[in-house]
């Protein structure tokens, strides 16, 4: 692994997770929250990830896991892989309070509101921070792999990140009562996923092997997949139309589609 590309896959984790910042400058300029636009940004993101998870990522997975154990067992290996990303991304959102859950809708409007947080805004940022995480590693092991499966991949999780930097700035201010410490504490917030990969780097590139990087590829899969359909497309239909949320699903899979076909 050449050190242009650790350091190009670094960079483009860093560029998804703060785009948290985006979504919190956002909740202190716009009067109201476009939920149109993001209803379709986030079935766009959702249908990028799904997309790549089952066309890319895993039959990627599966080709080097058969060369390297026979078709029955690399078969089981991936399938081990994509629901052990599943567990441990849906492990995190068990242990994470539904009341501290960053994924609960917060609009613009609330700004101006008497909604009130009995936590601290600090709970809040860590909360966000838990749920970066395995997103900067499914990141960074994209970007390790190929640039054209990265891209997208970074886009996707950068626009699902605006919102979310709404939906932790608005609960934030109003347990500290101050708009600055609310954008930093989100924007900070966003660095957790910089932090996965630098971890992932750290401690597997020492052991990266073709088996290893298969396996992390099913496993990446399974966490795009559950953060889908967990997240992005439940928020998704609560911030808009029905219809908006499909057509960005449909078109976020033939962007993937035509990206991965040029790239061929």
């Amino acid at each position: 692994m050449d050190n242009q590309t650790v350091l190009i896959a670094l960079l483009l984790t860093l560029f998804a997770g703060l785009s948290t910042g985006i979504g919190s400058l956002t909740a202190f300029l716009a009067k109201h929250t476009n939920t149109n636009f993001l209803s379709f940004s986030l079935g766009l993101s959702a249908g990028v990830m799904i997309y790549v998870s089952f066309m890319e990522l895993m039959p990627n997975s599966l080709e080097a896991l058969n060369g390297a154990f026979g078709n029955k067992t690399g078969m089981l290996y991936m399938i081990l892989g994509f629901f052990g990303g599943i567990i441990l991304i849906s492990l995190i959102d068990f242990l994470v309070p539904k009341s501290q859950n960053p994924h609960e809708i917060h609009g613009v409007e609330e700004m101006n509101s008497n909604y009130r947080l009995k936590q601290t805004g600090m709970i809040t940022a860590i909360t966000i921070a838990i749920h970066n995480f395995p997103e900067g590693v499914a990141t960074f092991m994209s970007a390790l792999n190929s640039y054209e499966v990265a891209l997208p991949i970074t886009a996707a999780i950068a626009i699902h990140n605006i919102p979310e930097g709404i939906a932790v700035s608005v609960p934030i201010y109003h347990a500290t009562g101050s708009k600055k410490k609310a954008f930093w504490l989100s924007f900070a917030s966003g660095l957790a996923e910089p932090v996965g990969a630098l971890i992932a780097f750290l401690f597997l590139l020492p052991f990266w092997n073709p088996v290893l990087d298969a396996f992390v590829l099913s496993a990446v899969a399974g966490i795009m997949v559950f953060i889908s359909l967990d997240e992005l497309l439940p928020t998704a239909e609560k911030y808009g139309r029905h219809h908006l949320s499909i057509i960005g699903v449909m078109l976020g899979m033939a962007i993937m589609a035509l990206s991965l076909y040029l790239f061929v």
